[in-house]
């Protein structure tokens, strides 16, 4: 019977997020934070199919300022490619397949404050596009939504009928020198400089392109915007955003901007103002102040009559445009139709300040449970849901959703519909879950020892258990609190940060690994001194590549690592040599060729020692036996492109396999 203890003493502090890019098949979700990492959550309609995919830990001295996913090449992923810009004017591409951060354009000299790629030309190319941030949906279209204007949509679609010419996505960089530059993306990702607009006065804080890709928008801490010919590179005009808000000179930054079909354009600033401005000749429309701080982000719905705004008060404010009849209304010929932007509602599900927003469209339905007992614990997952919990109510496949986050760290998911109807929904309850692992009745007198990893170091407690009812406990099956003492902590190298970690069995061994090689430590009892365990450092292998995950066999003999170059390694911990190196594949007979599988990212081992189990970042499972040194077979996700992120959903394909293999067999 399992026994659980609470205890106070981990410190977890996750990191803000700070930037969030829809993939052009609106598949995922990246979500880049402060520290360096991006994490790659996968779109569901189903309440419990939001989850972390993978993530990938970047340099931690580049801060991401903004995200945008473009198309990719001739045989590139359906969700495109992913790119971030710096603030250290550098622009980086994220491998989802390799799970790696590769610089493609090094440092411009000056901060990069955000990007905006610019909406295809062809109409299968630009069905979607990053819809946050100052980008737009190109030509999506809400078929649902009575408001959305057919004839509006059927201009666009003639307009992308004529163009067949296959064109590099072009990508605005908007710099703090008061310039914006113009890159191409080559189908090999190269970024290759193509022109600066003029530059201006102050930074340029936000860009973005009209729908026709014609004009590029700017917006600068001199609180001016401006259009620009994106072919000729000639300032149209300009509009002085004070003008139309609460506040006019040299501290007003306008934070993010949107085009949009209809013909106008939305900026957001620093006042706390939100205004819609006639992107053809630049005069306001309307203005909206209704926040309390910066207006930091901007997303539009796909059908383009939806405007979200959020900022440092935390709120996320929905706009609609409404049609309005002026005139007589016994002349009908003498009425005119008027469009306003009008207030609907908030919504304030954070706490601090809001970084991004982004526009998702979910295009995948679970698949139903290939095992009863997955089947009953669905259904169990979904009768301990609270009364008010309506995720499910509105989250269906093609219903498009607006995601949030920021500096509390959490992403939060809207209904773009009836976004003041529903309770919005909290993706990650738990963002960036300390890495601990648990070694009980270890050698130390059969004490428990829990190793916690933290970004650039571990520590070592000793775990001692109370029992008894405690009055500040919250309510939960705890028996007790637990306390912690610290027993060691160990470093890595300066402006590294760790990647993985783990323990044995017996708690003797502990081993981690950053982003240039694993380590291996042990853990001995001090004969002199106040210190009662010392902690030494083994010989590995040598050129063995960094890990995504590690892994000690059942009794402490070998530690197996899951090498970046997606081969998996076991070595011998008492002589440091390296047993064996396993190639995961798809067939048996290809365990020969170079490695062509993703990355494992989870592994585990049976209690006999005799299996391994390895999991990539879209879920597949790969099983080895390690008596004999063999490879054996691999069990593709159920779910398509879905991670085993759990580890009961583990043993529930460990169980399955276990049985089948033995049938086989006897």
């Amino acid at each position: 019977m399992f026994e659980a203890y609470r205890t106070s003493s981990i410190d977890w502090k996750p990191s803000q997020v700070v930037a969030l890019a829809t993939s052009v098949d609106d598949s995922q979700v990246a979500a880049a934070r402060e520290d360096g990492s991006l994490e790659i959550w996968l779109v569901s309609p189903g309440a419990v199919g939001w989850h972390c995919q993978l993530t990938i830990h970047g340099d931690p001295e580049s801060r991401a300022s903004s995200l945008i996913w473009c198309r990719a090449g001739s045989n590139g992923l359906p969700c495109g490619r992913l790119f971030s810009s710096s603030i250290n004017g550098s622009v980086s591409q994220w491998d989802l397949f390799h799970l790696k951060q590769k610089t493609v354009l090094d440092s411009i000299g000056v901060s990069i404050w955000q990007m905006a790629v610019a909406p295809c030309s062809n109409d299968t190319e630009s069905k979607s596009h990053p819809a946050g941030n100052g980008f737009i949906k190109a030509n999506s279209t809400d078929p649902d939504d009575p408001e959305t204007s057919d004839s509006e949509d059927d201009s666009d679609s003639d307009e992308t009928n004529e163009q067949s010419v296959v064109e590099y996505p072009r990508v605005a960089l908007a710099c703090d020198d008061g310039c914006v530059r113009i890159y191409s993306i080559t189908d090999t990702d190269e970024f290759v400089y193509t022109k600066s607009l003029p530059r201006v006065g102050g930074r340029v804080l936000s860009v973005a392109w009209s729908p026709d890709a014609k004009f590029i928008y700017s917006g600068s801490s001199d609180g001016i915007i401006r259009c620009w010919d994106a072919k000729l590179g000639h300032e149209i005009y300009r509009i002085t955003v004070g003008l139309g808000g609460l506040g006019s000179g040299p501290e007003l930054c306008v934070w993010s901007l949107l085009s949009l079909r209809c013909g106008n354009l939305v900026s957001a600033d620093s006042t706390g103002s939100v205004q819609f401005w006639d992107s053809q000749h630049g005069t306001l429309l309307q203005v909206h102040s209704y926040h309390k701080g910066d207006v930091n982000a901007l997303a539009a719905a796909p059908s383009h009559n939806r405007v979200f705004s959020a900022g440092s008060d935390g709120q996320v404010i929905l706009y609609k445009l409404s049609s309005e009849t002026a005139g007589s209304s016994d002349d009908k010929s003498s009425s005119n139709v008027m469009k306003k932007w009008i207030y609907v509602g908030l919504v304030k599900a954070h706490t601090h300040d809001i970084r991004a927003l982004t526009v998702a469209v979910p295009i995948s339905r679970e698949d139903p449970c290939p095992d009863e007992g997955i089947k009953r614990a669905c259904r169990d997952r979904h009768r301990e849901k609270p009364a008010e919990f309506s995720y499910h109510k509105w989250a269906h496949l093609g219903v498009p959703m607006l995601i949030s986050a920021g500096d509390d760290t959490k992403l939060i998911a809207y209904p773009v519909k009836e976004f003041t109807q529903f309770s919005p929904h909290d993706i990650c309850p738990a963002p960036q879950r300390v890495s601990i692992q648990l070694a009980l009745n270890t050698s130390f007198n059969q004490t428990s020892l829990l190793l916690v990893q933290a970004s650039s170091w571990l520590d070592i407690m000793c775990v001692r258990t109370k029992s008894g009812a405690f009055s500040d406990m919250a309510r939960g099956p705890s028996v007790g609190l637990a306390s912690t003492d610290l027993l060691a902590r160990v470093k890595c190298k300066a402006s590294r940060k760790i990647i993985c970690s783990t323990i044995s069995n017996t708690g003797v061994l502990f081993a981690y690994s950053d982003h240039v090689k694993p380590s291996l430590f042990e853990l001995k009892k001090c004969k002199v001194g106040k210190s009662a365990l010392t902690v030494n450092k083994r010989p590995l292998p040598q050129k063995l590549p960094f890990a995504h995950s590690m892994v000690f066999s059942f009794d402490s003999s070998r530690l197996i690592i899951a090498g970046h170059d997606r081969r998996v390694y076991v070595v011998d911990v008492s002589r440091a040599e390296l047993v064996h190196r396993f190639n995961p594949c798809r067939e048996l007979h290809d365990q020969e060729l170079p490695p062509s599988e993703p990355p494992i990212t989870k592994m585990f081992t049976s209690s006999d020692g005799q299996w391994l189990a390895a999991i990539n970042c879209f879920g597949d499972i790969y099983v080895f036996n390690l008596e004999i040194q063999r490879y054996e077979t691999k069990l593709e996700s159920f779910f398509p492109r879905r991670p085993v992120i759990n580890y009961t959903f583990f043993l529930v394909f460990y169980k399955y396999f276990t049985e089948t293999w033995a049938n086989f067999l006897f």
